[in-house]
């Protein structure tokens, strides 16, 4: 734990949550849409309040969209062009003769027709299903076949993928290709997009209500497939109160959040918090280089950053002379999701951009900022910060009890209700239970308290490997390994790296027949890669004769990730060899 302090934030004027003290002791949930600047007893229908309600208030004109390209093509959709074009997707979906309900995937790089289709699949009352673009065929099938998804949105160079997976998945209808040039399409191929669209001016709603089913976001989990997060349409008070204080937007902020919407940060907080409020939001596609990004600051004034603890780290390998060289004087406020921040980080950001990045922690699960550093708060770095006002969070004991011990490690809970709180996982029931508690949500994380209140991050009480922020299933790449023709036995772990927190290491026993060497170390890595994702792949196979077992038979990766990380391996009471 890091005593050190940073300076208090340094918001332009007086921040949107003002005093902080009186917000924790006044606030109420029932209050949060009129904080936000949601009507109350008006439509919940996401779609609408993200773009109608802001053209109504007369932001039509208003710049919503700057959108960079890979190839930096810049492109400019105001709100009333947002407005018109889910419009015409909205009517296009129901036109397929998809129903309220129905799941329909977003699977594509970061193109003005995600963000857009998007909102027009919750004008149409459909689930949105995004997903990572840099998916598999495998990870790709899991998720629909077990979302049942009907349609999917994609695009020309990843709809090859889906073909070789849609005879996987029964319930495929649709496939929708924006710009697909001259592809020949196949049976149950449409083209569709914001290119030849024509906006619609009109376009009825589903009359959405507060738990009408909005997205269905994946998270990985230690054991089984991905579970799907279904959230609601009334998740948006959250996500919109916690965009307003916490991020500190204003109605001439230029914002830019990194995260792509394959990610739950990438939703709440890269479409629905900032348009929900009328904000201008940067989306810059492509890979990340430091100068790129840097340049994406000061070409077009960016003034709140969102970033992940990842590439504010790899930023801090070019050094602050690397900052030196680009005006970033248009940045008021930082802030961090994905992973802990660490202390050097806070530190060096202060140093870099005169401002320090101010953590935030929340999951999938939670659909918005559980505890915050909020603007004007001082920063303890490394530290989580304290709960969102209206935010109950406790450490809990072994007994899920809370832990009254300052400093002392426990499972990090949330006390439901809230807004934006995950309504279940789908088709897994017993999964979705096991996280309530007591009354308490499990959030799987272990942290501590100091004397002031602050929270600590101490890390995961499962096996799930959190890389550059995305948290991933140890048993889906281990699944995905036993696929590979040389493979008899895996098992995955996290390994620590100073840049990604960390990344995955493979053991690897092989069959009969097959040798130890680099050649085929590269095979499986990027068997992996194709399979799942390029977050999944290993970044280091370790061959083994055999692989650590209880004797009932299951890996023990604990002792591996124990002897990895240089803790102390524990009870091995269990180990068949013992």
């Amino acid at each position: 734990m890091n005593e050190r302090t940073a300076p208090r934030g340094k918001a332009s004027g007086n921040s949107n949550i003002g005093d902080i003290d009186a917000r924790r002791r006044e606030f109420k949930w029932n209050r949060a849409r009129q904080e936000a600047g949601l009507p109350e007893g008006g439509p919940f229908n996401i779609g609408w309040l993200c773009t109608d309600r802001i053209c109504e208030s007369g932001s039509g004109e208003k710049t919503a969209l700057i959108w960079q390209s890979s190839t930096d093509e810049i492109k400019r959709f105001s709100f009333d062009d947002l407005r018109r074009y889910s419009n015409a997707y909205g009517r296009y979906f129901t036109d397929l003769g998809l129903d309220p309900g129905d799941r329909v995937a977003v699977f594509m790089d970061r193109t003005p027709d995600l963000y857009i289709g998007f909102l027009g699949g919750l004008k149409a009352g459909l689930v949105m299903q995004p997903l990572f673009s840099a998916f598999g065929e495998e990870a790709l099938e899991q998720r629909l076949r077990n979302a049942g998804t009907r349609a999917i949105l994609t695009s020309r160079k990843l709809a090859f993928r889906i073909r070789k997976i849609r005879d996987k998945c029964p319930a495929l209808e649709h496939v929708i290709i924006i710009e697909p040039g001259d592809l020949q399409m196949k049976e149950g191929e449409q083209a569709f997009g914001i290119a030849d669209a024509e906006p619609l001016d009109s376009f009825t709603c589903y009359e959405a209500k507060e738990e009408t089913p909005s997205i269905l976001h994946y998270t990985s989990g230690t054991t089984g497939q991905p579970k799907g997060a279904l959230h609601t349409h009334g998740s948006l008070p959250a996500q919109a109160l916690t965009t307003k204080w916490v991020l500190d937007l204003k109605k001439d902020d230029l914002y830019w959040c990194t995260a792509d919407p394959g990610w739950v940060t990438g939703t709440s907080y890269g479409i629905l918090g900032p348009w929900s409020l009328g904000v201008t939001q940067l989306v810059l596609d492509g890979g990340f280089t430091v100068n790129r990004w840097y340049e994406a600051i000061q070409n077009h004034g960016v003034t709140v950053w969102y970033s992940a603890p990842t590439a504010i780290r790899m930023l801090m390998k070019e050094g602050i002379e690397g900052a030196g060289q680009f005006d970033l004087s248009s940045l008021r406020h930082l802030a961090s999701v994905g992973e802990p921040l660490n202390p050097e980080a806070v530190i060096w950001s202060q140093e870099a951009y005169g401002r320090p990045f101010h953590d935030t922690w929340w999951q999938t699960e939670t659909g918005a900022m559980m505890v915050t550093n909020l603007p004007g708060m001082e920063i303890r770095p490394g530290s989580m910060g304290k709960p969102f006002p209206g935010i109950t969070a406790a450490v809990l004991d072994e007994a899920n009890k809370p832990i009254d011990e300052p400093n002392k490690p426990g499972q990090l809970a949330v006390r439901p209700p809230w807004p934006s709180i995950f309504r279940a996982y789908w088709e897994r029931e017993e999964a979705y239970k096991s996280k309530f508690v007591n009354g308490w949500y499990l959030t799987g994380d272990q942290a501590c308290i100091d004397e002031d209140g602050y929270f600590w991050f101490m890390g995961r009480d499962d096996d799930v490997i959190n890389t550059g922020g995305h948290l991933v299933g140890p048993f889906e790449i281990e699944s995905a390994l036993l696929g590979h023709e040389a493979v008899a036995e895996s098992a995955a772990i996290g390994k620590p790296d100073k840049v990604n927190m960390e990344v995955v290491k493979a053991f690897v026993a092989l069959k009969a027949g097959f040798e130890p060497n680099r050649k085929l170390e590269m095979s499986i890595m990027n068997f992996i890669r194709k399979k799942l994702s390029p977050l999944a792949m290993p970044q280091e196979i370790e061959f083994v004769d055999k692989l650590p077992k209880t004797r009932s038979g299951k890996i023990m990766r604990r002792l591996l990730r124990a002897k990895e990380w240089g803790e102390e391996v524990g009870d091995t009471s269990t180990l068949e060899d013992d």
